[in-house]
């Protein structure tokens, strides 16, 4: 045993020792659920960060997708001089890496340099609602179903085509074929496997309803731990698809002609020890909390539809007859509708299908306790299920049709405001408007394809 594992700290793993580690990531969840920050020696993270922390530019929770500073915030601008953050290494987080041999991960929290919590950091914003929760002698439990479009194509050849004319793994829709798949598990079996081995508990996989497209399960378990489950995993697949010269996307709707792709989010409410669900009475039926809780997700899931809808990309998968919801409605074991409920005694939860794979998790979750803690506190009743097709109905509240009408119902979104503070959902309100900007200001290849010749 060397010098530096017999000083190793009682809450770090018997794994962490020099012969299977040797690089660590120090990381936090941006904006759209990326994990940016660096890499340190073993030694090095051993002897100063672990308790120390590390920095990163503030200008990282406000850049674009492209890493360009973005202007009008308050957070952080060129008139502020771009300082640090500071990053707080979560103990608990700390998980191997199998799919890059030699290295760990550990998530951190984004601080000031003077203290105090980056309230507008994703993280930040779960773990205030989490807080909230375990106030009131809660916790909530969270479960991600995450679909992927798979390509034969890496990520350097699908960029050259610009994403165009990529071949998708395969060739007809394989939604729970075993067959077609069978011949992606190079991909898929290292991908179950080596989350497994890293914590990440993975229930299944499966084909889904589009060509090349794929869904994951991870296994419930508390808000805060899925998030980062949930963003390692999204992390994971694609350096293994990488690895293996392939290419994934979780956008919402890569193709107007194929199903989008979704984050279908289950959660329930237990005690704070997590041992008794607050969902169901002792009879093992849906009980007063459960009914308030589902009435607040169906009161102000519209308002807060950004946290689970992100892009601009986002709101074209709502479509009928899509297997993605268009009504903010719910019924028992029901695809049509937003909110499907499933599950019995303890494992009575609902499911959220509005999110899709792009969304950031943390705060989906977040928005997810603000909507069904308001529904406890104002005492609200979900009514009863909905019985037919929700797609075909009219009459049903409808999810916002863009990100800018997200964009706006957050703004006066008295509920987030309460919640989550002005300055928080100001700094996503002018994040989800710059996007919408940039969006209108480009040309598109449909553009060109209908006027170029014929106007």
């Amino acid at each position: 045993m060397t010098k530096l594992a017999q000083n190793t700290p009682d809450w770090l793993p018997a794994w962490f020792n020099d012969e299977q580690i040797d690089t660590v990531l120090v990381v936090f969840p941006d904006v759209y659920g990326r994990l940016l920050g660096k890499r340190f020696t073993r030694s090095h993270f051993h002897r100063a960060v672990v308790e120390a922390g590390t920095h990163a530019c503030n200008y990282l929770l406000t850049v674009d997708l492209e890493m360009n500073p973005l202007e009008g915030f308050r957070l952080a601008s060129w008139e502020q001089g771009y300082g640090d953050f500071h990053l707080h290494p979560v103990r608990t987080s700390m998980k191997r890496m199998p799919w890059a041999p030699g290295s760990c991960v550990v998530l951190c929290n984004l601080e000031r340099e003077a203290g105090g919590p980056i309230a507008e950091a994703p993280r930040s914003v779960l773990v205030r609602q989490v807080e909230r929760l375990t106030e009131r002698g809660l916790a909530a439990f969270t479960a991600s179903e995450l679909e992927f479009y798979l390509f034969h194509d890496s990520y350097e050849e699908a960029a050259a085509r610009r994403y165009v004319e990529l071949t998708p793994s395969s060739q007809y829709l394989i939604d729970y074929h075993t067959l077609q798949p069978a011949r992606d598990e190079p991909f898929m079996r290292r991908l179950r496997n080596e989350l497994d081995e890293a914590g990440i508990t993975v229930e299944g996989s499966k084909g889904e309803w589009g060509r090349g497209q794929h869904e994951l399960n991870l296994l419930y378990c508390e808000a805060l731990e899925m998030a980062d489950r949930h963003v390692l995993f999204k992390h994971a697949a694609k350096e293994i698809a990488a690895q293996q010269e392939a290419s994934l996307t979780f956008m919402a709707k890569p193709f107007a002609d194929q199903a989008g792709s979704s984050f279908h989010l289950h959660a329930s409410l237990w005690d704070a020890a997590g041992s008794r669900s607050r969902f169901a009475t002792a009879k093992r039926e849906p009980s007063t909390e459960f009914r308030q809780f589902l009435g607040g997700l169906m009161k102000y899931a519209r308002e807060l539809s950004y946290f689970f809808a992100p892009t601009v990309n986002s709101y074209k998968r709502f479509q009928a007859a899509s297997w993605a919801p268009t009504s903010l409605v719910w019924a028992n074991d029901n695809r049509t509708t937003a909110f499907r409920v499933v599950g019995h005694g303890n494992s009575l939860r609902i499911e959220n299908r509005a999110p899709g794979a792009d969304a950031n998790p943390y705060l989906a979750f977040a928005a997810t306790i603000v909507a069904g803690l308001k529904g406890i506190d104002e005492k609200l009743d979900c009514g009863p299920p909905y019985e037919g097709n929700a797609y075909v109905d009219a009459s049903l509240p409808r999810l916002p049709s863009s990100l800018d009408e997200a964009a706006t119902l957050l703004d006066g979104s008295r509920l987030a405001r309460e919640a989550l503070g002005d300055e928080v959902v100001d700094f996503y309100v002018h994040t989800a408007r710059l996007e919408c900007q940039a969006y209108r200001a480009a040309v598109t290849d449909w553009e060109r394809q209908r006027y170029f010749e014929r106007i």
